[in-house]
């Protein structure tokens, strides 16, 4: 890739389920489906990209979708969502970030980042103060971004990949640091 892409993001609409289904599902496989078994992955997918399932969640007043778009086409997206917190997370007024993922395609070419200002920018918006995740542990570059963008650990919650309960790592920062 020569340069910087120019990279826009913009927030979901019901209509984007069809690609929210799409992408989330490419982007869950090409990130985990090496580490997971198939009969593991295909549960997973089959209860958590359906087209229902994604209409459902767009429909969802407590959730925001982004997607991060590169000359026009989907190479990335975030899902927040607000309600109650997992234990262990300290901060005030939180939000969580449901989602975030790229297209193998453009890791490393800022979509990431662009995703991440967007959704602090969004929870900022929306008067939250902390944002929290979960993010595997076995799951080294995910944990290295979130380190790069303030989060620290703060706990850890069991997150079920079909018949696999795999151990995440909690983690907040405050939505004004920098």
């Amino acid at each position: 890739m020569i340069g910087k892409p120019d990279i826009k993001v913009r927030r979901a609409r019901l209509y984007d389920a069809n690609l929210l289904s799409q992408l989330g599902a490419q982007t869950f496989e090409e990130t985990f489906a090496s580490d997971n078994t198939p009969e593991d992955m295909a549960a997973y997918l089959a209860s958590n990209f359906s087209l229902v399932q994604l209409t459902a969640e767009l429909s969802d007043h407590a959730s925001i979708f982004l997607i991060a778009e590169v000359d026009g086409a989907a190479a990335g997206y975030a899902k927040l969502h607000a309600s109650e917190p997992a234990e262990g997370i300290e901060g005030t007024e939180p939000i969580e970030l449901v989602r975030l993922y790229v297209s193998h395609t453009w890791l490393g070419s800022g979509v990431g980042a662009e995703l991440m200002r967007a959704c602090l920018d969004e929870a900022r918006r929306t008067g939250y103060k902390t944002i929290w995740l979960g993010v595997w542990e076995r799951n080294a570059r995910a944990q290295a971004f979130y380190r790069k963008w303030n989060f620290r650990a703060v706990g850890e919650h069991v997150f079920q990949l079909g018949s696999d309960a795999q151990t995440d790592i909690l983690m907040e920062r405050a939505v004004n640091s920098e």
